[in-house]
């Protein structure tokens, strides 16, 4: 099945169906609460069934389909960046980190099950991410094998030092020193541009999609990945804790380097509007069939969570 969209409602029914077959697809993958050993079940799917809203999966899907994938065949990778986002979230909001109580509109998972417990509950989305990355069934061709080994090797580099760890290193060096722009967008494009951009990158390779049409894919990627931080970071500036569902204001508490604070409010927010345009461009010459790889870039820019 094929998710298109043609009109707002359409749209909005579209990206519902990919969330609810990621929702099903992530219950299936994880073991129950009540398999040994039972604590760290409980705090896996407490911080994976938080309520996000899997724009890393939809992304996956609406990429993999555009270029004609099956939604099955996708479907593990769109729950194993799911994982390593939530993995991700879960050691930053950590005291060594961002120290943060909040995530989602609940407790963060260290406060509710202490650091340790938090560590491993990271470690383990992690770890079963690549379980399902590389598990193939044994009926597979070796078209499939080879482009699940290269869906699986893009993943890894865009969580690695050259992507997300990288960028939460200069993150963390960059807190109360003043960095210009282009070290502003290095340190944006790894610590969460990296995954997304891979999300769509990665969901297209395992589509068979032809050179053409993986370097719109990748273009675009690169775009809304970048857009993605522009707006949180605008977000932290003006909204409050209860729409973000986290704590707000916190970058400008920990004297962090945002597109808030080096560009200004405004400005970021026309850079987020420019880098929305140069994702719709880069989709042009896949028509209609990215019509709602459109509507999610405009959901990106537009969002207010």
């Amino acid at each position: 099945m094929t998710a298109t969209a043609t009109t707002a409602s359409d749209t909005a029914a579209a990206i519902a169906a990919l969330r609810a077959a990621t929702e099903a697809a992530l219950e299936a993958a994880l073991p129950p609460e009540t398999a040994w050993p039972e604590t760290i079940h409980r705090a896996v799917r407490y911080s994976l069934f938080a309520g996000g809203k899997r724009i890393r999966p939809v992304l996956v899907l609406a990429a993999g389909e555009a270029v004609g994938a099956e939604r099955t065949g996708l479907l593990p990778l769109a729950c194993a960046v799911e994982m390593i986002h939530t993995y991700s979230l879960i050691h930053d909001d950590l005291p060594a980190m961002d120290d943060d109580d909040l995530r989602r509109g609940k407790p963060t998972s260290h406060k509710v099950f202490g650091e340790a417990i938090a560590i491993l509950a990271g470690d383990a989305l992690l770890t079963h991410a690549f379980q399902l990355l590389v598990s193939v069934p044994a009926a597979a061709d070796e078209t499939l094998v080879r482009r699940r080994l290269a869906a699986s090797a893009l993943v890894a580099e865009a969580c690695g030092t050259g992507g997300l760890i990288g960028g939460q290193v200069m993150d963390l060096e960059s807190e109360g020193r003043v960095i210009d722009a282009a070290a502003l967008e290095q340190l944006h494009r790894a610590k969460t541009g990296a995954l997304l951009a891979a999300c769509v990158r990665a969901g297209a390779i395992l589509g068979g999609a032809p050179p053409d049409e993986l370097q719109s894919l990748s273009r675009y990627a690169a775009a809304i990945g970048l857009a993605f931080q522009v707006v949180d970071d605008v977000l932290d500036a003006t909204e409050n804790a209860e729409r973000l569902g986290k704590t707000a204001g916190k970058d400008a508490s920990a004297h962090k380097a945002t597109y808030v604070s080096v560009h200004g409010i405004e400005r970021a927010r026309a850079m987020a509007e420019g880098l929305l345009r140069d994702a719709l461009a880069a989709l042009a010459p896949l028509g209609q069939r990215a019509a709602l790889l459109q509507a999610l870039a405009r959901l990106i820019v537009e969002r207010h969570s």
